[in-house]
């Protein structure tokens, strides 16, 4: 073989291999609501000021006639329809209106490529000005959706009747976070979240592959539910929207929220000169998380109520993450957030 072919082999193979390294660590093409080939739009919908539409959807009194006006923010793998089953009872008796809405890339709301952990909260806030929901209103938000808790405390406060955060997903670069947060996770769990971090483009590829343990709450690993999580799966397995969740496909969804959650923030709510500055004195921030949580460790939720006084803590001895979907749960939380009764 000629020097110069020689020479040529080890940079040709060179680029065949990263060009395919490069394919395979690409998430394939989002299929776009209402788009030729991609899923029908099927839920009412609103357009925000960049073009992106937000599908929601409203229960309890109407609105006009409310006398709380509560916006639920859903989890990872979730959407609209996992809004928290509040009793007809008490929707009533209180005057309640309920509103809830696909996150961004989650079922049949826009994907939204730029988005930020502060985004979701300005998106929040225009969402309820599209509804004409007024100045103010309460927020409830569950796992990845109780982590959004803390964005909207610190960007939109002026906007908040109360907050109720269950089971919340934390950003382990928090700093103020000690270590035994960090190492409470499930180790294939760290190595997910080291990934979305500090390698977010390799993000899809790593939940995806079937060479090594990727997220365990990704690949809903039986072994992240604990006693009293395990009856309450039956209630996820037998959702009639399930394939819609991730059907623009689970980079938008799942992977994005992993990328944006435990990704690079400019803050902490742990930092000394207070995020939450802004927080009336009157609104109530309530921080529910069960013992036994599988998914988020319980010892993230201790540390943040112990350096946060203003946070109402609710520790719950033997639930696991999955406790608000348990029978009446909703309602002792909704009533803790509207009435008080702590």
């Amino acid at each position: 073989m000629p020097a110069g072919a020689a020479m040529k082999l080890p940079l040709a193979l060179l680029v065949f291999f990263s060009a395919l390294l490069y394919s395979q660590i690409q998430p394939p093409p989002q299929k776009v609501p209402g788009s030729p080939g991609g899923p029908p739009v099927t839920a009412t919908r609103t357009k925000l000021r960049d073009g992106r539409h937000v599908a929601y959807l409203e229960s309890g009194v109407p609105k006009e006639r409310a006398r709380f006006k509560i916006i639920f923010v859903h989890g990872f793998f979730c959407c609209r329809h996992d809004v928290l089953n509040v009793s007809q009872g008490l929707l009533q008796d209180l005057g309640i209106y309920l509103l809830s809405f696909d996150r961004p890339g989650y079922c049949e709301s826009d994907a939204h490529p730029a988005r930020t952990e502060e985004s979701i909260a300005v998106d929040i806030a225009e969402l309820a000005d599209n509804l004409q929901l007024g100045p103010r209103f309460h927020l409830m938000g569950f796992s990845m959706g109780g982590e959004i808790m803390w964005s909207c405390l610190k960007h939109i406060p002026h906007r908040l009747s109360g907050v109720a955060i269950l089971a919340p997903v934390g950003n382990y670069w928090w700093s103020g976070l000690p270590a035994e947060v960090w190492y409470a996770q499930f180790p294939q769990d760290r190595v997910a979240v080291w990934i979305a971090h500090h390698l977010p483009w390799l993000t899809n590829w790593w939940n995806t592959q079937r060479l090594f343990p990727s997220s365990s709450v990704k690949a809903r690993n039986p072994t992240i539910y604990s006693r009293e999580d395990k009856p309450l799966t039956v209630k996820f397995a037998q959702r009639a929207h399930n394939k819609q969740v991730t059907q623009q496909g689970e980079h938008e969804s799942l992977h994005r929220d992993m990328i944006v959650g435990f990704g690079k923030w400019g803050w902490s709510p742990l930092q000394p000169d207070n995020p939450f500055a802004g927080v009336g004195d009157e609104v109530k921030v309530h921080l529910w998380h069960g013992v036994e949580d599988l998914f988020v460790p319980v010892a993230l939720s201790r540390h943040l109520s112990k350096r946060l006084p203003r946070v109402i803590y609710h520790e719950l001895p033997t639930a696991g993450h999955l406790f608000p979907l348990a029978d009446g749960m909703p309602d002792v939380i909704v009533k803790s957030l509207l009435l008080g009764d702590e």
